[in-house]
């Protein structure tokens, strides 16, 4: 708990420089003659810069709920301080906003791999002691928002405003986000952590797959290759796996279709305006609002009414502070990973994405191997280095694809 108070304060730090960056750095320009005032900036050539509808819909289209694939934020020319007499007073070197932007960048990665391996951790010991993924997911999903709503509440974050068909062109990508998200949580219930991990490396494969037969989108021979040794890693390690589930292998597997489908649905529907205020991080509030609708009703049904008894149940092995402390420390996790994925990747180039979620695969399976000493045999250990070397291939070679096209 002191890990996920400490991550919020550090959120709310680099989260504030990234989204009010002028609070930061404005100067007024003087209204009296002979105070400093800002200049325009030399002509010449200046870094690229990206339109949000264009990172709002990469957003949604990405192999995971933590791999956005969002543009990198633009980066203008530094201002030069003036005097209205002539004389330069101030230039804001190049060298400082590369240390900041350094800062920015590595405190959002370190909070991504932070809360995920948090959200990983907490969500098996919730599962273990409470067996209802349906109900622990639910919780999991509405608990983020009781993180957002304060933030409109006051003011901190623009809330979205969105019209009815703003809502209806959004709510099939939210209807694959609730069935990735509780397809991926019963999976991790049935079995290992570094086991359902693993199979979820496989996303790739379903994303080419569902890209050309519905969007008729095609990668080069390269891209599809690469997703050779993806498939050829999982299939060692799932041989290989001591405590091998068919219920974990196939939710793994539906999660990965799951959110193949979200990326298809995304593709299709955000092409129409999603209103206003709709960035990234709102944009995945918007998402969880719906899901939390979508999953509830069905959650109840399923699971209603085993709650009590396992719940009863639940309490003979641990204590009623302790139950809580996991579901809630799992729901708080799982929001903050996903909000500070969209903020890390969305200031990073996409190879930068591509390893980035590499390694925070790679993270999280040795922190659930360490934590719950689940054994892995060599070939499991040789099957997830080669699915994961192959996820990172794929990644980059779909860059390659994009950039020649």
């Amino acid at each position: 708990m002191r890990l996920l108070v400490l991550g919020l304060v550090s959120l709310g730090v680099t989260g504030f420089a990234h989204t009010h960056p002028r609070l930061l750095s404005k100067i007024p320009e003087a209204s009296l003659k002979g105070r400093p005032c800002f200049a325009e900036p030399p002509s010449g050539p200046t870094s690229r810069s990206f339109s949000l509808p264009q990172s709002r819909t990469a957003a949604l289209t990405s192999v995971e709920p933590s791999v956005y694939n969002l543009q990198p934020t633009p980066v203008t020319a530094p201002k030069l301080l003036v005097s209205r007499r002539g004389g330069a007073v101030a230039t804001a070197t190049g060298s400082d906003a590369g240390v900041k932007q350094t800062l920015k960048v590595g405190s959002f990665f370190f909070l991504w791999y932070l809360f995920n391996i948090g959200y990983n951790i907490y969500n098996k010991k919730a599962l273990n002691v409470l067996p209802l993924p349906w109900m622990v997911g639910l919780v999991q999903l509405s608990l983020g928002l009781l993180y957002v709503f304060p933030l409109w509440l006051f003011g901190i974050r623009k809330a979205p405003k969105l019209s009815l068909q703003n809502v209806k062109n959004i709510l099939p990508v939210a209807a694959m986000h609730a069935m990735a998200h509780i397809t991926a949580v019963i999976s991790l219930g049935a079995g290992a952590v570094s086991f359902t991990h693993i199979i979820k490396a496989a996303e790739p494969a379903f994303t080419s797959l569902f890209s050309a037969l519905f969007l008729k989108q095609y990668f080069s021979p390269v891209v599809y290759a690469s997703l050779i040794p993806v498939m050829g890693g999982v299939a060692i390690a799932s041989l290989t796996e001591r405590k091998f589930s068919w219920l974990a292998f196939n939710s793994a597997m539906l999660a990965n279709t799951a959110s193949a489908g979200r990326g298809i649905f995304a593709k299709k529907t955000m092409k129409e305006p999603q209103g206003q205020n709709m960035d990234p991080a709102n944009l995945y509030a918007v998402l969880t609002i719906l899901a939390t609708l979508i999953m509830a009703p069905v959650a109840f049904l399923v699971e209603g009414s085993k709650l009590k008894p396992a719940w009863e149940a639940a309490l003979a092995v641990t204590s009623q502070r302790q139950l809580i402390n996991y579901i809630v420390s799992s729901g708080l996790y799982f929001y903050l990973y996903n909000e500070v994925a969209f903020l890390a990747l969305d200031s990073v180039h996409p190879v930068t994405h591509a390893v980035g979620n590499t390694i925070k695969r790679v993270v999280i399976i040795g922190a659930s191997i360490l934590v719950f000493k689940n054994p892995i045999t060599l070939q499991g250990y040789i099957g997830s280095a080669v699915a994961i070397a192959g996820v990172l291939l794929y990644s980059l070679a779909v860059e390659r694809t994009k950039k020649r096209n």
